[in-house]
């Protein structure tokens, strides 16, 4: 099987079974978003959703966080993974969305890599999830199911995953692709113990392939 065949395997199986694909982080705005994923980073979103409720009640804009002192913040995330580091990065991404953006989310990977916080991940989730541009987010999940399918060969770092990805996934469906990614490997394709036996893509798959 060619790389190509297997995508189109792959492209056309996610369409049919997960075509409503979308982030399971809450959220109502593009400050909420970026909020959320930065907290995210080595968490999860089932974590990161009990703790912004009260996080956005109280700091409802970049304005107010940007003004916040750490001890007004961290209590708020205690729970979540480096709670300490990302209170600093709440704090320095809000100042820098207030005095370099205007108060907006901006729209582009140059620009959001600037921000306290945010690496080439959380920018890709945001361009793609708020601004529906081509983006491929690889995080730990992309990254492991991209390998173990094929979808992906040697890739030693995320960058590399993700330039094999964008290279051969169609523009207009990268922004739904990283969910189907990250779906399957949160619920399907789990690290220690892959559910290989209700997998639809083990026609495909060569990590699959070399258990038989």
């Amino acid at each position: 099987m060619t790389k190509k065949e297997r995508y189109k395997f792959v492209i056309d199986w996610f369409q049919k079974n997960m075509p409503e694909a979308e982030t399971e982080l809450t959220y109502s705005d593009p400050y909420e978003l970026l909020v959320a994923v930065i907290l995210s980073a080595q968490c999860t979103d089932k974590r990161v959703n009990m703790v912004t409720p009260a996080l956005f009640k109280k700091f409802p804009g970049p304005e107010k966080l940007a003004k916040a002192e750490f001890e007004d913040v961290e209590p708020l995330v205690r729970s979540v993974t480096f709670a300490n580091n990302k209170t600093r990065h709440l704090i320095g991404m809000a100042t820098m969305l207030m005095e370099k953006f205007g108060g907006k989310v901006p729209s582009t990977m140059e620009e959001l890599v600037q921000l306290p916080g945010v690496g080439r991940k959380t920018a890709n989730v945001i361009i793609s999830v708020v601004f529906n541009k081509p983006g491929m987010a690889v995080d730990t999940h992309v990254f492991r199911v991209s390998e173990r399918i094929g979808l992906t060969t040697n890739a030693k770092t995320p960058l590399q995953a993700e330039e094999q990805l964008v290279a051969n996934i169609p523009k207009e469906l990268l922004p739904v692709a990283h969910h189907w990614l990250i779906l399957h490997g949160r619920y399907v394709c789990v690290a220690r113990k892959p559910k290989c036996e209700e997998c639809g893509l083990q026609p495909v798959c060569k990590f699959f392939k070399s258990l038989q």
